[in-house]
């Protein structure tokens, strides 16, 4: 009797001593994707949380869709810092919307602790083949050259006012030093459909989405925007080699709450980099046109906070704003 007293003081003891860290590694992590599910941010978060399950655990995706992102990142930002809801910061949710809303529910800046990048989609500034055949453009110097000759006859196509495509545009004219009319719609599929048939003259598009009209013909890819060419794209120049820096392309990762320990973090991002790095997560990547980039926490730290600097002048310049 004595013996079993003291086992239950003693596993009490216990008990009374875990952390919250601790005991979040017996719960479920939860992974909030801010966007809809089926959409390529869903599909790499859902392959990384069966990659990790053996050294975190059960990892449930819940899709927190709405308010350009903000109502899942917001989710994020309020949850509890043990280490048992993480998330997904992206381009439009830490970099973007910021400056974009007038009124915003979390401080993108402060109120997350990174965990790791997770992948960079480029994005590809198509024209409409049949057009770019007409005008004889074939290079991105060729569409420089006539919109500098023919200002304000050329448009462009996004998914609405603050988009990526619409910011990518307006950094281009403004180092291409042209003049391009902008055609909002609502939405990238609209906007894509809106350059297949003609009605506009070239996009700003995310590869993975560009694609398939790539290779059919239907589409020319004048240039990526990253820094680099794409390996997803072979022949394919960067912007960069013509406008020197110019640089924007599509990238999401994972974020857990600001306070969240960092012994925390530290095991969160052994086993995500781990996964990232898989050979299985690599190919199922591969073909969404996403490239893999695993980075340790102080990396995605000041690669968020340079994106919304980058940010806050690009939207400015452009005048876009959600109300």
């Amino acid at each position: 009797m004595k013996r079993r007293h003291l086992l239950l003081c003693s596993l009490a003891a216990s008990a009374a001593l875990a952390t919250p860290a601790a005991l979040a590694q017996a719960r479920p992590i939860r992974l909030i994707v801010p966007y809809a599910a089926g959409g390529p941010i869903d599909v790499t978060a859902r392959v990384l949380a069966e990659r990790v399950k053996d050294s975190l655990g059960t990892v449930i995706i819940e899709n927190r869709p709405g308010g350009g992102g903000n109502i899942g990142a917001d989710a994020i930002a309020k949850a509890a810092p043990d280490g048992t809801t993480i998330g997904i910061s992206a381009v439009a949710t830490h970099a973007i919307n910021p400056w974009l809303f007038s009124k915003m529910p979390y401080d993108a800046a402060k109120d997350f602790a990174p965990i790791t990048q997770m992948v960079r989609v480029p994005n590809v500034l198509v024209m409409n083949a049949d057009t770019a055949a007409r005008l004889k453009i074939e290079t991105l110097r060729d569409l420089i050259a006539y919109a500098r000759a023919n200002p304000g006859k050329l448009n462009y196509g996004s998914g609405g006012n603050g988009s990526a495509g619409h910011l990518a545009g307006e950094m281009f004219k403004r180092d291409a030093g042209i003049f391009a009319v902008h055609i909002p719609y609502n939405g990238g599929n609209p906007a894509q459909l809106a350059l297949l048939s003609g009605q506009v003259d070239f996009n700003f598009d995310n590869l993975a989405t560009a694609a398939p009209n790539i290779r059919s013909g239907k589409l020319k890819a004048l240039a990526v925007t990253t820094l680099q060419p794409s390996p997803n794209l072979p022949g394919v120049p960067a912007v960069a080699a013509t406008l020197m820096g110019f640089a924007i392309d599509t990238w999401w990762g994972l974020v857990a709450p600001a306070g969240t320990p960092r012994d925390v973090i530290q095991k969160l991002n052994a086993a995500f980099v781990a996964a990232l790095n898989s050979p299985e997560a690599k190919a199922r990547f591969a073909g969404l046109m996403a490239e893999p980039v695993a980075t340790t926490p102080e990396e995605f730290g000041r690669f968020m906070h340079g994106e919304l600097a980058k940010y806050e002048k690009v939207v400015k310049a452009s005048g876009a704003k959600v109300d």
